[in-house]
């Protein structure tokens, strides 16, 4: 599948220009494609895949950079991984008496690629507390591997043979974290794997093992000495194979200069069957997505702050004792979550911004099959400064509804201007159908003259009088009949001035705009039966952070259960805003009254959720029917 955007006309669908504002075009890769083709004037900033630092929040992992192309890496079966493991950004790890440490002088005589130097199995490595010679080949990240290797040198062939050994295999799940077969190493420095291999009686010099194929971050060497003779190892080699099964890219955190309207993200890329590539955005206020953690020493007590009281960064958190980093978290004031996915076939999405941002970071993350890879070739986006307002928070009501019925809605806008912000005079309101009718708009109680600019399958634009700093949080209402047929179906909208035709517009905010409605969302639910059994379902925190940091890892599901004779079949699945199913992650038969379960954040397949807000559903199969009930979840991490 090939996704290539060619219309930028597309790309800044209902924009404006003026000579007060600018326009701005970003792309990411792409540095050999021309400046995209409109009429009125931009400034374009051209950015490199490669432009990626830590200091600024960047990452790339296991991704090769070939002309401005990005695409997971590649592993030649033939290629020893083992020499070049600190180049793909791992390291090997050496058991000695005090824990896991780096690898002792002789180890290396088994990574030179020498095969006339060896490390000798002659037990000199008990001598201070491990019986056994243990290696970790730490890969950094996970990896198809398909096979170990290892043998003496030519002439200790028939004689030098390791005895006994095991092999083990960790697939770096720290949620799976002290749950696997064998715990290896000194208290508080103890790794631990599922073992492939536990060879008590071998005879053969020359062993050439196949590996599980299933991703694989650690893997386990470990020999205690022969009760028979000595062994060697002149060269130890770990070979993969295909593409790396999960890569990813996170760009640096990209400075607007001003807060900004936020305005279409177009990408080009190839997607090959067996293989997918999952895009996503996040955007912010300040420079930074992170809120730094420091130990005090007290109990388990952390802080923002420095000794000296100052708020701390990145820069300061990496000068801290690494006895006194106590982590990070997720900036929830001034930062959103990632957003979930764009669909990739679609080739551009509306970026996601809380009204203005000054701050805008972009991810991809690749998945690939042994045959099968994608490439990504640029990721492009456009902004406006200033913007049309400040902030534009909505509601929409009624929040609930009956699938599939004619519903009026009431669509209540809350504008808050600034003498600097450029105004508006129309309203894109987004439905999942074609609306029925759009029947009123009222400005602070008023009914005012309107005209329908489009009324598409998509949704509709309304125009209105033009509402500028002196008429800031005067409430606007838009009555209008839609269906709705999915649940957590939104009403997302856009704000922009049509006198103006090359701006992006302002995306519309989720939240509390009507004292007189409660919903402070853009997300319809959807109600199926009257005689509900699901009386309250709530989650203990909103947002889940699966990140083995022993905080807000599970969720908690809270539910109370009404009218029930017995227990009944009971499920809780997962759904994307976009309504697909993640499958059916908790089931089991519960009765009447208050229950609660935990969840860790894995799909039906065992696959971690990305980072984003989903829909988790509740279903009860009583005697009455099948009862729902949903509610939001965010995932960050």
């Amino acid at each position: 599948m090939k996704v290539h955007i060619v219309s930028i006309s597309m790309f800044i669908m209902f924009a404006w220009y003026s000579s007060v504002c600018g326009l701005t075009i970003y792309r990411i890769g792409g540095g050999d494609l021309p400046r995209p083709e409109i009429a009125e004037q931009y400034d374009f900033v051209q950015l490199s895949w490669g432009d990626i630092a830590a200091k600024k929040h960047g990452y790339s992992e296991l991704l090769e950079f070939d002309d401005d192309v990005i695409r997971p890496q590649s592993f030649d079966p033939e290629v020893n991984l083992v020499p070049i493991i600190e180049e793909k950004g791992g390291q090997i790890l050496n058991l000695v008496w005090i824990g896991w440490g780096p690898p002792q002088q002789d180890d290396f005589f088994m990574f030179d690629e020498d095969p006339n130097t060896i490390y000798l199995g002659d037990g000199h490595f008990a001598a201070h507390g491990p019986t056994e010679k243990s290696l970790t080949f730490d890969f950094g990240a996970r990896l198809l591997l398909e096979r170990i290797r290892f043998y003496p040198r030519q002439q200790y062939m028939a004689d030098r043979f390791v005895q006994y050994f095991r092999i083990g295999i960790n697939d770096g799940d720290p949620l799976k974290d002290g749950t696997r077969e064998l715990k290896i190493g000194q208290r508080g420095s103890d790794l631990d794997f599922d073992i492939v291999y536990d060879v008590a009686e071998n005879t053969s010099s020359m062993i050439d093992l196949p590996l599980p194929n299933v991703p694989i971050r650690r893997l386990l060497f470990s020999a205690p000495e022969n009760t028979r003779g000595i062994w060697e190892i002149a060269e130890m080699e770990i070979y993969g194979n295909g593409f790396a099964p999960f890569a990813n890219y996170v760009s640096n955190v990209i400075d607007l200069g001003a807060p900004a309207s936020l305005g279409q993200l177009s990408w080009s890329g190839q997607v090959n069957e067996g293989a997918g590539v999952e895009l996503s955005m996040r955007s912010g206020l300040d420079e930074d997505p992170n809120v730094y953690w420091r130990s005090t020493f007290r109990g388990g007590e952390r802080t923002r702050f420095d000794a000296s009281g100052r708020p701390l960064s990145l820069s300061t958190y990496n000068k801290l004792q690494r006895g006194e980093q106590a982590g990070m978290t997720h900036d929830t004031e001034n930062w959103a979550f990632w957003g979930a996915a764009y669909d990739f076939s679609h080739g551009q999405g509306q970026m996601i911004g809380d009204g203005p941002q000054r701050y805008v970071q972009m991810r991809a993350d690749f998945t690939s099959g042994i045959t099968a890879s994608s490439e990504l070739d640029y990721v492009q986006f456009a902004v406006s400064i200033p913007p049309v307002a400040s902030q534009a928070l909505a509601e929409i009501h009624p929040s609930q509804v009956t699938p599939g019925q004619i519903t009026t809605f009431t669509y209540s806008l809350l504008p808050q201007m600034q003498k600097a912000d450029l105004g508006f005079d129309s309203i894109v309101i987004d439905t999942p159908s074609k609306a029925q009718s759009i029947d009123e708009v009222r400005i602070s109680g008023i009914a005012v003259n309107f005209d329908v600019v489009s009324h598409e399958d998509e949704g509709f634009i309304v125009r209105i009088p033009r509402i500028d700093v002196q008429r800031t949080e005067e409430l606007i209402e838009v009555d209008f009949q839609a269906e709705v047929f999915q649940f957590g179906t939104v009403f997302s909208g856009r704000l922009f001035e049509s006198g103006h035709p090359a701006e992006v517009p302002q995306s519309i905010t989720a939240g509390n705009a009507s004292a007189l409605v409660e919903s402070d969302r853009l997300s319809v639910a959807l109600t199926r039966f009257e005689d509900n059994t699901i009386q309250s379902l709530s989650i203990q925190s909103p947002v889940c952070t699966p990140n083995g940091d022993g905080i807000n890892d599970f969720v908690q599901i809270n539910y109370e259960l009404l009218n029930l004779v017995g227990p009944v079949p009971i499920q809780v699945e997962i759904y994307d805003l976009s309504g697909r199913s993640l499958g059916v992650v908790w089931s089991d038969a519960k009765g009447s009254g208050r229950h609660s379960v935990q969840w860790n954040g894995h799909d039906q397949d065992g696959n971690l959720i990305t980072p984003g807000i989903y829909v988790l559903q509740m279903s009860v199969e009583a005697d009455t029917g099948i009862d729902t009930k949903q509610t939001l979840i965010s995932f960050a991490y």
